[in-house]
């Protein structure tokens, strides 16, 4: 057996919530895109990061690996429901006002085809249809380096105040 190795390096989170309450949604998802403030823990942990932001919508790339497959040999479902979940909630915040922020409360996500290492680069995009004070609601969907659907979702969030 041959035995592979990953190390995970990430920046100190704390920042970026520290700073969550001064800005709104769409000034915070921007400062994260140009590393003003760092990505989460997770970005570094599940390797994906924030390559398109704008009001209502953001988008996300991974390339699977090896790392991320279950036993069958295939990339976990997780990956992808993680990708979907954060263009999700991260689309929602986008449309938040200063002193906002959001937690997931539902997601579903339907699963097309299967993903391998040699699917190349992913995309996610997740796009709020209806904004909300106390409730938001996204859509999203996850390509595959040809192009093809992997996966979509639907899903809701909690508008809360922070700070």
């Amino acid at each position: 057996m041959s035995e592979r190795k990953k190390v995970i390096e990430w920046a100190d989170p704390r920042p970026g919530p520290a700073t969550m309450p001064k800005l709104t949604g769409l000034e915070y998802m921007q400062q994260m895109m140009s590393r003003v403030l760092p990505a989460p823990p997770i970005a570094s942990l599940m390797d994906f990061t924030l390559s398109e932001v704008s009001a209502g919508t953001v988008s996300f790339v991974c390339t699977p690996d090896e790392s991320h497959y279950n036993p069958l040999g295939i990339v976990h479902g997780g990956l992808v429901c993680t990708l979907l979940d954060s263009a999700l909630g991260c689309a929602v915040q986008t449309t938040l006002p200063q002193g906002s922020g959001y937690t997931s409360i539902e997601i579903k996500v339907n699963y097309l085809r299967g993903v391998t290492a040699e699917s190349g680069e992913l995309t996610v995009t997740g796009v709020v249809t209806k904004p909300g004070s106390r409730v938001a609601f996204a859509e999203g969907h996850v390509t595959d380096g040809a192009g093809k659907v992997v996966a979509t979702a639907t899903g809701s969030c909690l508008v809360f105040p922070i700070g």
